[in-house]
């Protein structure tokens, strides 16, 4: 099994700090979602711990290598990659090249080719679309190649930044469907969400910001009720893993 570990957290932009010493554990074969109100710091959290933004104090280890502050590509290689909100997609260039971009890592042509040949396979809307330019595809398809993308250098753990918006509710259960099947393949995934009805029951592992701060970390059962998550969501209650053990779940 695989662990990814952020540790004491501090970062931001310009002089501005927006995570105040966060910290994050997920395994492989498990998904963690992060989540809290717009200005939390989720997405901030997640680009520091994926080399897109320096993280100004705190460590970011994968299976106990540290990978803070190494840039995207050197994180790539190591096995995280980060889907950005939206996906993310080049809408430019076709199917293909896009897949091509997100196996940048990957020096030997005929393991991309392998990969790329593995991914359409997986992925078979995609696949009879393959020479069509990214922006034609629908928002569904879109979700689907950035997901693919980002799985073409064969990641041990992922990162998405709300997967789910701009989508409809039936893409939305789709997505999610699809993010659930990656653990199974034994990836880690680490998500922010804002659609938290949808998202906390694939939830093997959740946490909850609020003004940059950690207000909650542990499991869809630590937590008592809708009102409870409600309360740590909007940052009137802080909760912790031993805070809860007579939690019977949601």
């Amino acid at each position: 099994m695989s662990r990814l570990s952020a540790t004491g957290i501090v970062t931001g932009y310009g002089r501005q700090e927006i995570v105040h010493g966060v910290s994050l554990t997920a395994d492989s074969g498990a998904v963690t979602c992060v989540f809290g109100p717009n200005g939390s710091g989720k997405s901030t959290l997640l680009k520091a711990i994926a080399g897109a933004l320096p993280a100004w104090q705190g460590t970011v280890d994968l299976d106990g290598r540290n990978i803070g502050n190494l840039p995207v590509h050197a994180v790539a290689r190591e096995g995280l990659v980060m889907m950005p909100q939206g996906g993310g997609v080049f809408p430019r260039l076709t199917v293909i090249d896009n897949l091509k971009m997100g196996g940048y890592v990957i020096s030997d042509r005929r393991r991309m080719d392998r990969r790329i040949d593995a991914l359409l396979e997986e992925y078979p809307s995609l696949k009879r679309r393959t020479n069509v330019a990214a922006g034609s595809l629908s928002g569904g398809e879109q979700m689907m190649l950035a997901l693919a993308r980002a799985l073409m250098p064969e990641p041990r753990f992922i990162l998405l930044d709300e997967p789910s918006a701009g989508l409809s509710p039936a893409l939305v259960s789709e997505t999610l469907e699809r993010i659930r099947a990656l653990s199974a393949q034994d990836i880690g995934v680490v998500m922010v969400e804002q659609n938290i009805r949808e998202a906390l029951p694939i939830a093997d592992r959740l946490y909850i910001l609020a003004a940059g701060e950690e207000r909650f970390a542990g499991t869809p059962d630590d937590v008592r009720d809708d009102a409870q998550l409600m309360d740590i969501y909007m940052g009137q209650e802080q909760a912790t893993d031993a805070a809860r053990p007579e939690s019977s779940g949601l």
